[in-house]
């Protein structure tokens, strides 16, 4: 691997530990980028690597929440033991709809919506609904019924769920997608942001072995120092995004990212226009 296409592997880590936990869709970022920074690489490499680069950035849940999601800590009691196994059972729940629909419809999605058209027009319109929908909790004055993960339902979940079915179209964002969702049917911005990382675990590593299984697990040296560069970064980046987040909702809501949203998806648009992307 040339020190060029090092940097662009970093480039792109960086990227998706940034907006995989940012609602501002990881796999848009990485599809615009790549016509930016693109990559020496098969497609069929290209295709599987912004699925696969994704774990990194999930490790980072892994690590920053391990001891609420750790069923077999020693140093947990019977009751917070039961407390993280009911947690996994209602992510479970949750990432069915997603699970089935991707994997009946996954071939077809990388066929028909990998353009920059469906990429700029998901940034803007989820992006107007974050706002519209935080305006009008403003507005409202709404309390959020849901104020503890603990409280979400099996039926919750599955609700939060649907809307996950949402980000199967890139630019969409999974996070934005579950976070929007979650907030529409009552959950805090705080509970649904984590409810939305926990998601990310089952769906992104069965999606990432999906993707591995489709490509075939012979890899050159130079594809797999690619895959491993591109996960370390990831994962280095989202740590450090899962804790901004958090930090910033507590002051603040999400109408921030809605503008953004819309503003890059002007751009991408404009860009299109003008030939400069054509993907």
């Amino acid at each position: 691997m040339s020190l060029l296409e090092f940097l662009k592997v970093i480039c792109l880590g960086v990227v998706e530990g940034i907006t995989e936990w940012l609602p501002i869709s990881s796999t848009g970022h990485l599809i615009l980028f790549d016509t930016l920074l693109h990559l020496d690489v098969s497609e069929d490499f290209w295709n599987m690597f912004m699925v696969v680069i994704q774990l990194g950035a999930i490790l980072s849940v892994v690590y920053l929440y391990f001891d609420k999601l750790n069923l077999f800590s020693a140093r947990k009691t019977f009751s917070e033991k039961r407390a993280s196994a009911v947690l996994w059972a209602k992510v479970i729940v949750a990432c069915l709809p997603a699970g089935v629909l991707g994997i009946l419809f996954d071939d077809w999605m990388d066929e028909h919506l990998r353009g920059y058209n469906v990429v700029a027009w998901a940034l803007i319109i989820y992006g107007i609904f974050f706002i519209l929908l935080e305006k009008y909790n403003a507005h409202r004055n709404r309390e959020f019924r849901i104020q503890e993960l603990s409280e979400i339902s099996y039926m919750l979940a599955f609700g939060i769920g649907c809307f996950q079915v949402l980000s199967l179209v890139p630019g969409t964002s999974r996070s934005g997608a579950t976070i929007l969702g979650a907030m529409i049917l009552g959950v805090n911005r705080r509970d649904a942001a984590e409810f939305s990382f926990f998601l990310a675990i089952p769906v992104m590593f069965g999606a990432s072995f999906l993707k591995l299984l489709k490509f075939g697990l012979s890899f050159t040296t130079n594809e797999i120092l690619i895959l491993l560069t591109g996960m370390l970064v990831s994962f280095v980046v989202a740590v450090l995004a899962i804790k901004f987040l958090m930090a910033y909702i507590k002051e603040h809501d999400f109408q921030v990212f809605g503008w953004y949203r819309i503003a890059l998806g002007i751009v991408v648009l404009i860009a299109g226009f003008m030939g400069l992307i054509t993907a």
